[in-house]
């Protein structure tokens, strides 16, 4: 029973509303009468100050328990519910206990290794226009092309040597698939997950056999470069490989950028009929 009182004036001193049904249920059996002590009156004390009071009577238990150590009987009169002044002190932040080690703190992480670690939750919003070669290579361009872009590029190929049995046929992938959909919390990796999955879907519906990509793009015209995850000449996202041209906006305009490109179509050509 003391043990209960204790543990009671412990939690209201820490400001723990202590609960106990004093009345009988309906339709439950009839409890055995109990005496429950009265609450008495007092002046309304802060939590901080009540676990005050309850750390020196520990300390005062304290002082008792260790001059009564050379005698075995006083050792029994101590009241056994009474705690080590360190476990309340514990609780107000004043010291460790001392049972705990002391272990060296952490140092808190910086704003800056806390940025950098964090991915980013920009959103990514892309259109990705897809030309496939003869169910070999991937021809993939940022946003939607135009007729004279769509002209210029078969041009580029037949000019480059890619022989195709049939005209080139558009493909559309739009990101995020909702518009009003919930934001994700890793935007750019879920954008990867999906061209992924589109790029999979269509090769397995017309049985493509993919061996290369060529990305006609660049990282200032689409957010694709980093969905596309191209580095060493490969596209992580894809797992291919990745011949990179400019953008077919950019040839339209330039002479020179046509002339420019005219080595590396030629060495394509020649991948191609090997």
């Amino acid at each position: 029973m003391n043990a209960e009182l204790v543990r009671r004036q412990y939690l209201d001193a820490m400001g723990v509303t202590v609960w106990a049904s004093r009345y009988r249920l309906p339709n439950a059996l009839e409890t055995p009468a109990c005496e429950w002590e009265e609450e008495s009156v007092r002046a309304p004390e802060s939590p901080s100050q009540r676990l005050h009071a309850l750390l020196d009577d520990a300390q005062k238990a304290e002082q008792k328990r260790q001059k009564s150590t050379s005698n075995p009987e006083s050792l029994s009169q101590i009241a056994p519910q009474e705690t080590a002044p360190a476990a309340v002190r514990a609780l107000l932040d004043d010291a460790p206990t001392k049972d705990a080690p002391d272990t060296p703190s952490a140092p808190a992480p910086s704003i800056e290794s806390e940025s950098a670690e964090r991915p980013s939750r920009e959103p990514v919003t892309f259109t990705l226009s897809c030309f496939c070669l003869a169910g070999r290579w991937l021809s993939l361009h940022a946003g939607e092309l135009s007729a004279q872009e769509q002209q210029l590029l078969a041009n580029l190929y037949r000019a480059a040597g890619v022989a195709l049995a049939e005209p080139l046929e558009r493909m559309t992938f739009t990101w995020p698939p909702l518009a009003d959909g919930p934001a994700p919390e890793e935007p750019l990796e879920e954008a990867r997950e999906g061209v992924h999955a589109f790029v999979s879907g269509a090769a397995g519906r017309h049985e493509w056999r993919l061996e290369r990509v060529l990305w006609w793009g660049n990282a200032e015209s689409s957010p694709l470069e980093k969905v596309l995850d191209i580095a060493d000449g490969q596209s992580r996202t894809l797992e291919l490989p990745v011949w990179q041209g400019p953008t077919l906006a950019a040839l339209l305009g330039s002479a020179d950028a046509k002339r420019a490109l005219w080595p590396s179509l030629l060495a394509l050509g020649e991948q191609w009929s090997t």
